[in-house]
């Protein structure tokens, strides 16, 4: 299938695709009169009278906000929010059909952290959670922390976070089929965006052992350098211990795990060969990955995951926020922490119950995936 042709047929055909439903039908006067007036005003004043209750009379209790300003659309960069829109009606699909969650896009013509701050909190009234979506880094850390601090509700920057718990999922199992221990792995992350840096944080915490270096366009990122960020500046706190310095190729020098979060062909073949025997490659860029599987398999790879659906082990953030969202809402979750990331790759990661080369991922179409995740988020 040409699946750009199809989505343009379908999208038009369609008109986006969610729509607005009604849990009961309208086609009496007294229905009229219990959900419009007169009988809404009581619940409004019940409600007015018990603030702490809205969850239970209105939407609030099952519906997220997915929010982006169009800034940094996976694969595409700044599109803008109108060209924006229509991936985040996928990913209010996505809640609807895995998770049962009424999710609605929402997309800013702001692009500060101040206006997007401002306009969360002025719209965050009418939902139970916030998954914010593709916000340009550096930006969006400071969005998510704002209103994750600013909020009463769970706040979640899926392109950070989601990403994060996939990938940690992902590399449980493949350490397991490589015999690894990943306390005691060397990593390198290539990219040090939004996911990259989600994916570094959860590493560390998760295996503090692991010697990880991280990777920019302009090389490994040292003590040494001048020109990084404040998250950038913030990671050598845990990584890069013994301050090297240098390129890519340079970092892969005897590493166990590559994950990319960058773009197409920066890992090369050659480059895999230097790595330690039977490394695990994560090549996760969008559309098009950092090295491809047959060019990495060649090499010596002995795992190989992509963000791709056309090839085995798809990295994909479908795995893990429906769940996490789920749980958060049931359970009435404030802040969505480390904890609770980690202990959802570990349920996604249980539900291959026999890793393999090419298997380290279930599918998102796992039975009881959502469900099993959603018992964690308390």
């Amino acid at each position: 299938m040409d699946y750009a042709k199809e989505a343009l047929r379908k999208h038009k055909e369609l008109r986006g695709k969610i729509a607005l439903a009604l849990k009961d039908t309208l086609d009496t006067r007294d229905k009229m009169s219990v959900y419009y007036t007169p009988g809404v005003g009581a619940v409004s004043t019940h409600i007015a009278e018990h603030p702490d209750e809205v969850r239970d009379y209105t939407w609030r209790g099952n519906s997220v906000a997915v929010v982006s300003d169009g800034s940094a659309v996976l694969g595409l960069g700044n599109i803008g929010p109108l060209a924006a829109l229509p991936v985040m009606e996928g990913k209010a699909m996505l809640f609807k059909h895995f998770a049962a969650i009424d999710a609605v896009p929402i997309v800013l013509d702001v692009h500060s952290a101040d206006e997007i701050v401002a306009a969360v909190k002025a719209i965050a009234p009418s939902f139970g959670g916030i998954n914010l979506e593709d916000i340009a880094a550096p930006i969006c850390f400071e969005v998510e922390e704002r209103l994750k601090t600013e909020l009463s509700i769970p706040v979640m920057h899926d392109d950070q976070h989601g990403t994060a718990v996939v990938t940690l999922a992902g590399l449980i199992n493949a350490t397991k089929v490589t015999n690894r221990n990943l306390n005691t792995s060397r990593i390198v992350i290539v990219g040090s965006g939004a996911a990259g840096v989600a994916i570094t944080k959860l590493l560390h915490t998760y295996a503090p052992g692991a010697g990880i270096l991280a990777v920019d366009s302009k090389g490994i990122i040292s003590r040494d350098r001048a020109d990084l960020n404040d998250e950038k500046q913030k990671l050598l706190a845990f990584t890069n211990a013994n301050n090297l310095s240098g390129s890519l190729s340079d970092a892969l020098k005897g590493a166990d795990i590559f994950i990319g979060v960058s773009k197409p062909g920066l890992l090369t073949g050659n480059m895999i060969k230097t790595m330690a025997a039977n490394p695990i490659i994560f090549a996760m860029a969008n559309p098009i990955p950092e090295i491809m599987p047959e060019e990495a398999l060649a090499a010596g790879a002995a795992v190989m995951a992509t963000g791709r659906s056309d090839f085995a082990n798809q990295v994909n953030n479908s795995l893990a926020f429906p769940g996490i969202f789920r749980g958060a809402l049931d359970n009435r979750v404030r802040t969505i922490t480390d904890d609770h990331k980690i202990a959802a790759a570990q349920v996604i990661a249980s539900l291959v119950t026999d890793p393999s080369p090419n298997e380290v991922i279930p599918s998102p179409f796992t039975p009881g995936l959502v469900e099993a995740i959603a018992d964690v988020i308390r």
